[in-house]
């Protein structure tokens, strides 16, 4: 299907900038560069009806890694690129909130709070023992010291007796945040163009050439911001695909749980929503597996979610599933997002590493740094 004259002349003629995923990463990007360069055409392309990835499937969490987490990077990270990964996630959460507001994101300040199953005695000790060292390395990023043991206030079971809770971390409404920045996005007049495949991108003299399903076009620079599926269109940057999957009970009458909890090392985590619990992950209970760009559900994690459900956080109260669905992370051997030139004119801003709602924006805004 070829392109009308019209098609052609009004979308895809004389493109300064295409942005290539319209998630969080993507959608900032192109109100980075509007700021930057107003009087520049863009056009941001998404293959799905709705952004399509983890950034309209997420849990919502303002997170910056809980304890264990943080322990389980310094294994593999030094203790400098830790604290800079760190950082980065306050900054984009802070750049976020600034753009958009707390009330359009639906943001809410209630701490978070790291749970340790019983049979994780060794982890829970090692983590309470290194409360002060961590506080000591994420005080300067945060200005107070974040960790604190406190008491199980919230009834959950078969679990160690204190949780370690972090007092900055918050939760925000991701239909709320996106629905934000599209709307950001069309007030500034950047079309967001719903449906086109991107197969390739073909570096030219004083641009590229970009390929979808029906038609080709040239954009001056293009971004690419499609995280798990960038080995898709870029294979040779090094990112692994990671599906989460996620489950939301019924309303539940009297829910007093209230804030975001982690525990395995940040492998799960639930919270409150409108009266429910949103509940997800279990990815390492079968890695192999996870590493897709399928979207689905699998009995092993979803057995997983619905027992812990039942033994841990609800041990005495029946509950329901209402729905359960599923995102595409992109994860790595490094923790830190990959942001850099592809060629002389193509970039990409991906591996967010299941961190899209602390680092996106941030990452967003540098990868449109990149068109200088």
């Amino acid at each position: 299907m070829g392109l009308s004259y019209w098609e052609h002349k009004t979308w895809f003629s004389n493109v300064d900038f295409t942005i290539v995923g319209s998630g969080i990463v993507g959608l900032n990007c192109a109100i980075h560069l509007k700021d930057k360069y107003p009087k520049s055409k863009i056009i941001v392309l998404e293959k799905g009806s709705l952004p399509q990835g983890a950034s309209t499937k997420n849990a919502g969490f303002a997170c910056f890694g809980s304890a264990s987490e943080i322990l389980s990077d310094l294994k593999h990270h030094t203790e400098e690129q830790v604290v800079q990964l760190v950082q980065k996630r306050w900054d984009g959460i802070q750049l976020l909130r600034q753009l958009l507001g707390d009330k359009a994101i639906g943001f809410e300040l209630h701490g978070s709070h790291e749970l340790f199953p019983m049979e994780k005695t060794e982890l829970y000790e090692n983590c309470m023992a290194s409360i002060p060292y961590l506080n000591n390395l994420m005080e300067p990023v945060f200005g107070k010291k974040p960790f604190v043991p406190s008491g199980n206030s919230f009834g959950f079971a078969n679990i160690q007796e204190k949780y370690i809770s972090h007092l900055v971390e918050g939760q925000l409404d991701t239909g709320k945040m996106m629905n934000s920045l599209i709307q950001k996005c069309q007030f500034l007049g950047i079309p967001i163009i719903n449906g086109i495949l991107v197969n390739n991108i073909m570096e030219l003299n004083n641009g590229a050439t970009i390929v979808t399903d029906d038609f080709e076009f040239g954009s001056k620079k293009v971004f690419v911001a499609t995280n798990g599926f960038a080995s898709q269109l870029l294979g040779s940057e090094k990112v692994v695909p990671a599906r989460a999957q996620v489950l939301v009970t019924e309303p539940i009458k009297n829910l007093a749980i209230k804030g975001t909890f982690h525990f395995d090392e940040g492998y799960y985590y639930f919270r409150n929503i409108d009266g429910r619990i949103l509940f997800g992950g279990g990815r390492n209970l079968d890695f192999k597996t996870e590493e897709t760009t399928e979207f689905g559900e699998t009995e092993i994690v979803q057995n997983k979610l619905e027992s812990l459900l039942r033994d841990m956080i609800f041990p005495d109260h029946p509950v329901k599933i209402e729905r359960r669905w599923s995102g595409i992370m992109g994860v790595g051997k490094q923790k830190s997002p990959i942001i850099k030139p592809v060629s002389n004119s193509v970039y990409c801003g991906v591996r967010l590493g299941g961190m899209g709602i602390a680092l996106g924006s941030l990452v967003g805004k540098e990868l449109a740094d990149l068109a200088d």
